[in-house]
């Protein structure tokens, strides 16, 4: 399988990121394992997760995904064939969330520890401090990097204008510079993207890892109308998704799916890893066979009318 160059690191990774989120939540270890066995036979190497996955769930305390990841890492011996991305900011208790120095130095050895590893590939700044220096940050993580447990640093649901700060700051210190950006963007949710985070990742050569590239679900077409929003437990967050602009989305696909052979969600994620700006986008299965139609969305080529039949469909004005 092709790999791309996440920024301008040296980070080679599949056009699919694995997201994390779901082992130990709605995947169970031995689930878990399959999926992620799964997805490297394909020829993939990128995984996602969080120390926070899966805290929401009551009775977790955050780490669970981290820590399925590196059993499965542990048992299969196969840490040097996996990138791993994983994220620091989030709370995961009283006095343990943020961008501190203190918090970063603290947090990573913990992910560590937990991903039965010496080093990770991705860190990401999970979500932005604005009680906290970026120089702290990024000064921070400079130092993981020259231990040698950090290679590369990554933001994550950053505004273009801190993005940009930070971009700066890294520029005129000398400091490690976020090379990727992980946003919210996909067929359904565009605008905020496109409109102010893209030209900045353009100009920077700043990778970008999406996340909800299937929308949670509703791009799969699972969700045609609210007798479906039962079908699964992220089923209550569709009814934003699915207003006339949602239907002309779906029709679109279910068209251009049909023309490919393909299946809606195979078209969904194809269509973003099509997008000039996009590294990987980041899907999540929690069963072995979801992972088939993102697996087949690395070999889908959407030719120049599909594309435009989708861009047309989910325009925020069409």
């Amino acid at each position: 399988m092709e790999k791309r160059r996440l920024g301008r690191s040296n980070l080679m990774v599949s056009p699919l990121c694995l997201g994390g989120n779901v082992f130990g939540w709605t995947a169970d270890e031995p689930t878990s394992f399959k999926v992620l066995d799964a997805f490297m036979e394909a020829g993939c190497n990128f995984i996602d997760t969080a120390d926070v996955y899966s805290r929401w769930v009551p009775g977790h305390e955050g780490g669970e995904s981290e820590t399925i990841i590196g059993k499965w890492m542990k048992a299969r011996g196969n840490r040097d064939q996996v990138i791993i991305a994983t994220k620091v900011g989030s709370e995961m208790g009283p006095d343990k969330k943020g961008l501190s120095r203190a918090r970063i130095m603290e947090a990573v050895d913990e992910s560590l520890r937990r991903l039965q590893t010496t080093y990770i590939d991705l860190y990401q700044s999970h979500r932005d401090d604005l009680e906290t220096p970026q120089e702290e940050t990024l000064s921070a993580y400079g130092d993981l990097i020259a231990s040698g447990k950090v290679r590369v640093i990554g933001a994550s649901n950053f505004t273009a204008e801190r993005l940009k700060e930070a971009l700066a700051i890294s520029a005129r210190m000398g400091l490690p510079r976020y090379e990727s950006l992980q946003p919210l963007y996909n067929l359904s949710d565009r605008a905020a993207f496109e409109r102010d985070l893209e030209p900045v990742c353009r100009e920077n050569e700043v990778g970008v890892i999406p996340y909800y590239a299937l929308a949670a679900g509703f791009l799969t077409g699972k969700y045609r109308s609210e007798k479906d929003f039962g079908k699964s437990v992220r089923g209550a967050n569709m009814a934003k998704y699915l207003t006339d602009r949602g239907r002309r989305i779906l029709t679109a696909l279910d068209e251009v799916a049909l023309h490919h052979g393909a299946s809606p969600a195979q078209v969904a994620v194809a269509w973003l890893m099509a997008q000039p700006s996009i590294t990987a986008p980041i899907a999540s299965a929690s069963r072995p066979e979801q992972l088939d139609d993102l697996i087949a969305a690395t070999r889908l080529r959407l030719d120049k009318a599909a594309l435009e039949h989708l861009n047309k469909a989910s325009a925020e004005a069409a």
